[in-house]
């Protein structure tokens, strides 16, 4: 960080200064974090197995804490659409997570399917709104907002109305929508590795 007297020290010698960015792109951290994530929450959704530790850990520390990460370093870079997706999906896990595990602790009440799917649903919209953000974006990124969007729809229908199959149905979507995420990351990452 250049002073504001060194600034003027270096300007009037006439030398020109550069800043230069030199933090690495977080966008293939936070999509891979979300992605995978995603899909192993969706596999226990899909009704392959059951709600474990190993979702309730990865959704802790990858979803959520990798991804409240990429988000600030978004924020570092300029980009507020990225720094505000990942910051807020990155708190979405730790919550759900929470919402998980404090009753199981006896810290508060269990959450009802009622405002459950007032959760899932305000997530819903805010994922709708997040998706209209994308109209200038990649295909990926429109097509992962979009499906995010049906996913927590599908869930907050699914926690109100209690039909079963309607959870099973959100799992595989959910699984399209995470991969669809960590394929977005690796093409960037890979982009930027082998230019």
């Amino acid at each position: 960080m250049v002073t504001k007297t060194e600034q003027k020290n270096t300007e009037s010698a006439g030398a020109v200064v550069v800043a230069k960015d030199n933090i690495a792109n977080p966008a293939p951290l936070g999509l891979l974090a979300f992605g995978m994530t995603t899909i192993l929450l969706n596999i226990h959704n899909a009704g392959l197995f059951g709600l474990d530790s190993m979702i309730l850990a990865m959704g802790i520390c990858y979803g959520g804490i990798a991804q409240l990460i990429a988000g600030f370093f978004e924020f570092k870079k300029g980009n507020t659409f990225g720094a505000t997706a990942f910051t807020s999906y990155g708190a979405f896990w730790l919550s759900l997570v929470l919402l998980l595990v404090l009753p199981e602790m006896g810290i508060i009440k269990p959450v009802t399917s009622a405002s459950l799917s007032a959760y899932l649903f305000m997530w819903g919209i805010f994922t709708a709104g997040m998706f209209a953000a994308t109209m200038r974006a990649v295909i990926e990124m429109r097509w992962i907002f979009a499906t995010l969007t049906v996913l927590f729809l599908l869930l907050s229908f699914n926690d109100l109305t209690g039909i079963a199959v309607v959870k099973n149905i959100a799992g595989l979507e959910g699984i399209f929508c995470g991969g669809l995420a960590m394929y977005l990351g690796f093409k960037q990452l890979y982009q930027e590795t082998y230019k």
